[in-house]
C-alpha cells in the first residue's frame, strides 16, 4: 500500500459534506482498542448546522454519527504517523 500525503485527501463527491450518507454497522466495526475511527488518517470534524460538528470519514466519504467515532472502526483504519513516518522511523 502506497502511503497518501495528508495534503491529497480530498473529497471526490461533488455535494456538500452535510449531505453524505450516514455510515452504518456495516462499514464500521466495534472496537476496544486505540484503533477508532477518531484515530484514523482520514478522520475529519466539519462545522455543521447550528455550529454542531459533523464527524467524516474521506476515506469512504460518509458520516459518523456522534460517539460512534470513539466506539468504531473499518477496516481501513490508518495511523497518521505510522502513514507519515513508516515502521520505527530512524531517530537522529
Amino acid at each position: 500500500m502506497v502511503p497518501l500525503a495528508l495534503a491529497s485527501i480530498q473529497p471526490s463527491r461533488l455535494e456538500p459534506i452535510e449531505e453524505w450518507p450516514a455510515l452504518g454497522a456495516e462499514r464500521l466495526v466495534a472496537s476496544r482498542s486505540r484503533c477508532v475511527c477518531l484515530t484514523c488518517h482520514f478522520f475529519r470534524h466539519h462545522p455543521g448546522p447550528g455550529g454542531i460538528p459533523l464527524l467524516a470519514c474521506h476515506l469512504h466519504q460518509g458520516l459518523i454519527a456522534h460517539g460512534e467515532h470513539i466506539t468504531r472502526r473499518c477496516a481501513g483504519w490508518t495511523q497518521e504517523l505510522h502513514r507519515r513516518s513508516g515502521w520505527a522511523p530512524e531517530v537522529a
